[in-house]
């Protein structure tokens, strides 16, 4: 991350299955927050195991849509991580300043922990949007 040094960094985590204007106004917001947005995708596994679903795009086909968004300047492809240590070592190795979560993030109090262990903060960039949710999209199609 030596391209960043000296740049306020934010993180953000998430599956981004399918682009919608709460992803892009989160991704927005978040952006808003530091000098450079890092994004860490979620694989294919993990829509499969946590959210009990078949991803609609792939984590590839997902990093290209992110990609082409003008105010994200890296993403992480995720491997598999099964337990928390996983995430907690790439918080460490990346050392945002920001972790940016939204109002209805489920692991919000483990990016709260994360972000002490570095002295980072957890922000929450946007309130809960439940119009926009992939799940709610997928089902009403």
């Amino acid at each position: 991350m030596n391209q960043y040094a000296g740049k306020k960094i934010v993180l953000v985590g998430g599956c981004f299955d399918l682009i919608h204007f709460g992803h892009h106004t989160f991704l927005q917001k978040a952006k808003e927050q530091g000098d450079a947005l890092i994004v860490a995708l979620e694989p294919d596994k993990h829509i499969q195991t946590k959210k009990k679903r078949q991803p609609v795009h792939t984590q590839q086909e997902r990093a290209e849509i992110l990609a082409a968004l003008s105010y994200i300047d890296a993403i992480i492809l995720l491997p598999y991580l099964s337990d928390d240590m996983g995430y907690r070592a790439l918080v460490e190795k990346i050392h945002p300043q920001i972790i940016a979560v939204s109002g209805d993030d489920p692991f919000k109090e483990k990016k709260e922990q994360q972000a002490i262990a570095i002295g980072a903060v957890v922000k929450e960039v946007v309130p809960l949007m439940p119009r926009f949710k992939t799940s709610a999209i997928i089902e009403s199609y």
